[in-house]
């Protein structure tokens, strides 16, 4: 057990103090980490909800939809917050724009 003590203790350099390290040293691989999760998290989450929003402001009579419920559909009319959906036949569902999430027809990558 002694020898461990004197180990440790002979791994300090004697007299010295251990300084503060520069506190942009400190600072930079915080900022580097706010970055990098910056550009690969919520810059591509911002680009898909604007092009979401551009899409569900552009739709029109006619089109095919897909709600977030997994039901398909085609659009009867459209209001300022919600569309109206042709399911088959005779059914219309009153669908709210945010749970349209694409177009059946568009390709999928």
């Amino acid at each position: 057990m002694n020898n461990l003590a004197f180990i440790l203790l002979m791994g300090q350099p004697a007299g010295s103090t251990s300084g503060q390290p520069n506190a942009l040293v400190t600072f930079i691989p915080l900022l580097a980490v706010f970055v990098i999760f910056y550009f690969f998290m919520i810059r591509p989450q911002m680009k898909k909800q604007k092009e979401m929003t551009t899409y569900r402001s552009s739709l029109k009579r006619g089109d095919k939809v897909i709600t977030t419920g997994g039901i398909y559909g085609k659009i009867y009319e459209v209001k300022d917050n919600f569309v109206m959906l042709e399911v088959g036949g005779d059914l219309k569902l009153k669908v709210d724009k945010s749970a349209l999430v694409k177009d059946p027809t568009a390709d999928s990558v």
